[in-house]
């Protein structure tokens, strides 16, 4: 082909180039060079890379990476322009050099490697080591084999498309936080901490007194989301920043929460709205128990019964017949499997076992209407106004006034109620004490902040309340999991269930003395299976 010809037909492609995908546009330069994709006119490949295309693709792309070749290394990839942003951000933003890349053995097409380099900022050069993989895949339109490109291969703390790396003089002092005793806390005893920790660093370290250091961090995409440190360069002066945690209980949070995947608990203090511990395990790092909005199942209950008896429905001893189904605007609700009707029951009965058509035949009740339980929610349990200052980024529920089936679903913790761990442990803590007191992980008196305020409940739901968790937690849902716990204790068992979940989501909020706490475990069952052990021991540890 002459160089005219061949000028003419890229220039009718340009378009094709731009708008498509980068390893589309390469396909087409590399036909027309007599690239390794092929003549013009061939049929790509297809089905998975050989071993000898893994090990081809992989030795290029490492190649060009080690010699700070952004550009060439990310047309190794199926996406090379994010690829060439966060390759050229590792070597001008992030100051990394002297890239030597080992890689171990393949595992089919994907390839765990070590990377060995240098961070110099500023006169300041620090060793960098660490581990990633990636995988190798058949290019859609050229066929080619490339490295499926994610954030993980170029440093596994990058989780998100725009998240990036930076070395510079740190955005906020280091901190040093202590527990409400003085009780230093850090990532490697608290491991689920960390994320908590860097928030509170990025919130409160320009007020702990510190000094700035020298830091390679992950810069997240997420603006809420505090950076990341991997390496300090230079050492800052950390501030001592004091938190309502205490250390003995957020180590039981953290054992706790590790016997089941995707859990998260929180504990508060119902006397002052302190929170004692927090704590996740969960893949993604997300902190789902002040953050997570999710339906709470049962457990919503509490608020349910609080607007039945506050509104002079029923009481505690009064009716609250619970039958086999019951059905709202069409809609036919039932109980968990194996429960018996009780015709007869009182609210602490439907209560105790968790009986859902003993709730939904009672929210049409003169003189309830469909913005009741957002009410209840709103004024005297502090929920969903938008206004809690923890400390740290949290949600503070939702309970929107819902007509229709939603209804009668939102009184049992379905519909359109949304809830975390955080909100439900404060749930608990009204509940017992009928005093709202936000819950919060930084004394106020730090930053003059304004904490939300609520007119909390009457003295007569909430001892009516504190009773029907007594015996849930001695006579009912939740007696297997408060076995063996003493002093004065109470609980409320729930189960959510989600669209596309084979398994529903196991929730639990209980409370031992002047601990309040709620844990989710996501397709956890029942909520005495997962969530109720999680709490048990939290409440054991601070109880």
């Amino acid at each position: 082909m002459g160089k005219g010809v061949k000028a003419a037909v890229i220039g009718g492609v340009f378009a094709v180039m731009v708008g498509g995908a980068g390893y589309g546009a390469y396909n087409i330069v590399s036909a027309l060079d007599g690239g390794s994709s092929g003549t013009a006119g061939s049929a790509p490949k297809s089905g998975p890379p050989s071993g000898d295309e893994v090990e081809e693709t992989t030795e290029k792309f490492f190649s060009a990476w080690e010699k700070g070749q952004a550009a060439t290394a990310a047309s190794y990839t199926n996406n090379d322009a994010a690829a060439e942003t966060l390759l050229t951000a590792y070597g001008e933003a992030a100051h990394i050099t002297g890239v030597k890349i080992t890689p171990g053995t393949a595992s089919g097409v994907t390839v765990p490697f070590t990377v060995s380099a240098k961070v110099s900022f500023e006169g300041k050069t620090k060793p960098l080591t660490y581990k990633s993989r990636l995988t190798v895949v058949r290019g859609e339109t050229t066929g080619r084999a490339l490295v499926d490109w994610r954030p993980s291969v170029v440093h596994p703390e990058l989780k998100q498309p725009d998240d990036t790396l930076v070395t510079e003089e740190s955005a906020s002092p280091p901190i040093e936080a202590v527990d409400r005793n003085g009780t230093v806390l850090t990532k490697e005893k608290y491991p689920s901490l960390g994320p908590v920790l860097d928030t509170l660093r990025q919130k409160y370290g320009d007020k702990a007194g510190g000094t700035p250091g020298v830091e390679l961090v992950v810069r997240h995409a997420a603006r809420e989301t505090a950076d990341t440190p991997l390496l300090t360069l230079a050492e800052g002066e950390p501030g001592k920043l004091r938190t309502t945690l205490s250390a003995s209980v957020q180590a039981a949070a953290e054992r706790a929460v590790e016997r089941y995947g995707e859990s998260s608990v929180v504990a508060v203090k119902p006397s002052t709205g302190e929170v004692l511990a927090v704590a996740n395990n969960r893949a993604d790092g997300f902190n789902a128990a002040f953050q997570g909005r999710v339906a709470p199942g049962s457990t919503m209950k509490i608020i349910t019964a609080a607007m039945l008896i506050d509104n002079g429905v029923t009481s505690m001893n009064g009716p609250a017949p619970c039958p086999d189904t019951a059905t709202w605007q069409s809609q036919t609700f039932k109980n968990l499997t194996g429960l018996e009707p009780n015709e007869s029951a009182t609210l602490a009965d439907t209560f105790m076992r968790s009986c859902n058509t003993g709730f939904i035949k009672l929210v049409d009740e003169e003189p309830l209407t469909d913005a009741s339980l957002t009410a209840e929610a709103e004024e005297r349990f502090g929920l969903g106004r938008d206004d809690w200052q923890t400390g740290i980024v949290s949600f503070d529920g939702k309970v929107p006034a819902s007509g229709g089936p939603d209804r009668a679903a939102n009184a049992i913790g379905q519909g359109q109620v949304q809830m975390n761990p955080l909100n439900m442990a404060s749930v608990t803590a009204t509940a017992i004490t009928g005093t709202f007191r936000q819950p919060y992980l930084v004394s106020p008196d730090l930053d003059g902040r304004q904490l939300a305020t609520a007119k909390g409940l009457p003295q007569s739901t909430a001892a009516q309340l504190k009773q029907m968790m007594r015996l849930t937690a001695r006579q009912g849902t939740a007696q297997e999991a408060m076995s063996g716990l003493g002093g004065d204790i109470g609980a409320k068992t729930g189960s959510a269930e989600v669209d596309g979940q084979a398994t529903s989501n196991s929730w639990f909020t209980g409370f031992r003395n002047d601990v309040a706490a709620a844990a989710m475990t996501e397709e956890g069952g029942h909520g005495g299976d997962a969530a109720g052990p999680i709490v048990a021991d939290v409440l054991r540890a601070g109880g």
